[in-house]
């Protein structure tokens, strides 16, 4: 993919052979802007501690998320990840995707960018314009049963400058990726489950909880049984390779 052009430099750390960026909200919001203006495209994915659980010593998955133009942090996982493994040199501010996409609807209403939303079910995608009356749609298509052509065409013809795409990980990246020279849009930004952010549909932490870093605890709590392996087990394991990247550093 890297079809990155026209775009200040940017730092980055490397977790897990893949590259991150080290950005602020406001970095991130002018690489949207540096883009849209510029008509150069930049296509993005997210990286947290389940999708680096996924890559560790994956290399199909490695090459997947290198293809990339942009990968951002995602939660308190990370940015930990990036204070044990670098120190002073790690991730300047802790990004979560759910904060950062209510950043960027008032910054896309303010300057008038357009969106196509694709993924999850059609309640969701309707709820979007519902919640968000000013923000510029051009379309949606849900993320269940699609023809890939069809997807593809109407997101073209939408001209929208912003493409969200709600898909699972890492089904949103490998769509993405096979089609990364036929997508029109300047911004095409993977979700996952932030589509429900956009809809209003996603419960949130007591901001209390998001602020200390725990809110993945809560969203462990509500439900338990489903989440175990991927909050409680992913963590512990993530935090073990952390640890052991970095003590292979200093060897």
């Amino acid at each position: 993919m890297n079809s990155i052009t026209g775009q200040p430099s940017l730092e980055k750390i490397k977790i897990f052979g893949i590259e991150v960026a080290n950005i602020n909200y406001s970095d991130f919001l002018q690489i949207f802007d540096n883009s849209i203006n510029n008509m150069r495209k930049m296509h993005i994915a997210y990286a947290n501690a389940h999708t680096l659980n996924q890559i560790y010593g994956n290399e199909k998955m490695k090459k997947l998320y290198s293809s990339f133009d942009l990968i951002h942090p995602d939660g308190i996982g990370i940015f930990l990840a990036s204070k044990i493994m670098f120190g002073s040199r790690g991730l300047k501010q802790r990004i979560t995707g759910s904060d950062f996409y209510e950043h960027l609807i008032n910054e896309s209403v303010k300057k008038s960018w357009s969106y196509f939303f694709f993924g999850h079910d059609e309640l969701t995608l309707s709820q979007i314009s519902i919640k968000h009356p000013k923000l510029m749609i051009k379309g949606f298509n849900e993320g269940y049963n699609f023809n890939s052509e069809e997807v593809l065409d109407k997101i073209n013809k939408s001209n929208a400058d912003i493409l969200i795409i709600g898909l699972s990980a890492p089904k949103q990246e490998i769509w993405i990726n096979e089609n990364s020279k036929k997508l029109k849009s300047s911004v095409v930004l993977a979700v996952g489950e932030g589509i429900k952010v956009f809809a209003g549909k996603k419960i949130r932490g007591p901001l209390l909880a998001r602020k200390a870093g725990f809110e993945w605890f809560f969203r462990f709590m509500s439900n338990p049984s489903k989440n175990f392996n991927k909050y409680i087990i992913g963590n512990n394991l993530f935090l073990y390779r952390v640890i052991r990247e970095k003590l292979n550093f200093k060897k």
